[in-house]
């Protein structure tokens, strides 16, 4: 499937900035960004929902051009479901395949081998308000993947899922994507749920897209300070490259010297983030061997369950964050004055 140059006007206000998007057969590939980065207009504009102001898509090669979401070999699953609060299970799933006046024998034997995959045999005769949201949401999967499209595409399902259960339904989602074998393209502003999903992830920001890459590409190599501070936690230093040697480059930094991974290409003088992630800094009572070492003082220190988080401030004044995981208590409190360190390797200069 591909997105060629697309270009898209709500009125005189630019929404999609030419976006161009190659995804492969078979891939789960999710669109990430915040509110208003234009994810869920390009989402409309594939499956046909909107017509792009310029600019084309091609599903399975064919040019799509003003053909009606029912004429594309799509289906979409919404955040609101929008499941048939009249029918039952069985008659929701079997709607698309009866207006494709498909045998009654055929219906009942694709239904039963889809809620199957979902595991929700012996549903068939409940209906959506017996169901739990959980439930639910598998049923329009269900729904969506029974026709057997070329692409299921997805706006946002499980945004109004509690944070377990949302859980638990990414990795049923993957792992039934990976068993079908249908392309599946996400929509979301949850990096955490585009992480642990996804083959590869498009990070848009105010219409374009910043940087398309694996789950670990863009978050341990990120392209753009947006990217770098967007997908999950960081901790951003602006400075200016002084020297450059093969892939680090030195940033002087509020009077610091900070020896960092360069895999853009910067030069002398180069305005530039520093992007350290907080369970890749160091806190000790003696100074580490490692290219980043610093004096500072904890400031505060916050027990999040899973992680034990502190809030240091360097000597110059700088307010770095520090992941360590709970279990492996350093055993300092606010006020010790600490070494704080991290390797080359994992400070990386974005522009």
């Amino acid at each position: 499937m591909e997105v060629r140059d697309l270009v898209h006007h709500y009125g005189r206000t630019q929404v999609i900035d030419h976006i161009t998007l190659k995804i492969k057969k078979g891939e789960f590939f999710s669109i990430l960004g915040p509110s208003g980065s234009g994810k869920t207009t390009t989402l409309r504009i594939i499956g046909g929902f909107l017509s792009p102001t310029s600019g084309s898509v091609y599903i399975q090669n064919e040019l799509m051009g003003d053909r009606p979401p029912y004429r594309r070999n799509t289906t979409m699953v919404f955040q609101q479901l929008a499941l048939f609060p009249h029918m039952n299970v069985f008659d929701n799933l079997g709607y698309g395949l009866k207006i494709r006046r498909r045998p009654r024998a055929e219906i009942a034997e694709r239904v039963a081998k889809t809620l199957q995959l979902v595991q929700l045999e012996g549903f068939e005769r409940r209906y959506p308000k017996q169901l739990s949201g959980g439930q639910q949401q598998r049923v329009a999967l269900a729904r969506a993947i029974i026709l057997e499209p070329g692409v299921v595409l997805f706006d946002e399902p499980l945004g109004s899922l509690d944070l377990k259960l949302r859980r638990e339904m990414q990795l049923e989602l993957k792992n039934l994507q990976r068993m079908v074998g249908t392309t599946f393209v996400y929509v979301t502003h949850d990096q955490e749920e585009a992480l642990t999903m996804s083959d590869r992830i498009a990070v848009m920001n105010e219409g374009r897209v910043e940087q398309i890459g694996s789950a670990e590409e863009v978050y341990e190599r990120a392209k753009t300070r947006f990217v770098a501070d967007f997908i999950g936690d960081t901790n951003l230093i602006d400075g200016k490259v002084t020297a450059v040697d093969d892939n680090q480059a030195t940033v002087e930094a509020k009077g610091l010297t900070l020896i960092v991974r360069a895999e853009t290409e910067f030069a002398t003088n180069d305005e530039v983030a520093v992007s350290i992630r907080p369970e890749n800094v160091y806190l000790s009572m003696e100074a580490e061997a490692q290219e980043n070492t610093y004096s500072a003082t904890v400031e505060e220190i916050i027990y999040t369950g899973s992680m034990r988080r502190s809030v240091v401030r360097l000597e110059n004044g700088l307010v770095l964050k520090v992941d360590s995981p709970s279990g492996a208590s350093t055993g300092l409190t606010v006020g010790d004055k600490v070494s704080v360190s991290w390797s080359s390797s994992d400070a990386h200069g974005v522009k």
